[in-house]
């Protein structure tokens, strides 16, 4: 189900889909908030992938966590879930693919505030 890039587990679009249908997952979004306005993992948040609190992660630090960003070239997500581990996180994940990879698999989003 996982694969590792550059020292972090990755996660597909279709992987993450499944994921997200047993239960619940925080998936962060890392892109700017207007492309998180027009299109989302459903229940992702928005979140500033340099200037994040530990405070904004779950309170388990061995808790799963997926952040992504714009598609496959974009690095903010790996940088994302870089800062989780300095933070104690134990378990980060990216979709690699970001968003781009979400909506070329016709995945359901979610849009708006």
């Amino acid at each position: 189900m996982f694969a590792w890039f550059m020292g972090l587990k990755t996660i597909s679009p279709a992987a993450l889909h499944e994921r997200i249908q047993s239960g619940p997952l925080a998936v962060f979004d890392v892109n700017a908030r207007s492309s998180w306005i027009a299109a989302r993992v459903p229940g992702a948040r928005n979140l500033d992938p340099v200037h994040y609190e530990a405070t904004d992660l779950p309170t388990d630090k061995s808790a799963e966590m997926v952040f992504y960003c714009s598609n496959p070239m974009c690095r903010k997500a790996p940088n994302a879930a870089r800062r989780a581990k300095q933070l104690g996180f134990t378990n980060p994940l990216v979709m690699s693919a970001g968003i781009s990879g979400w909506l070329a698999s016709n995945l359901p989003t979610e849009s708006g505030e």
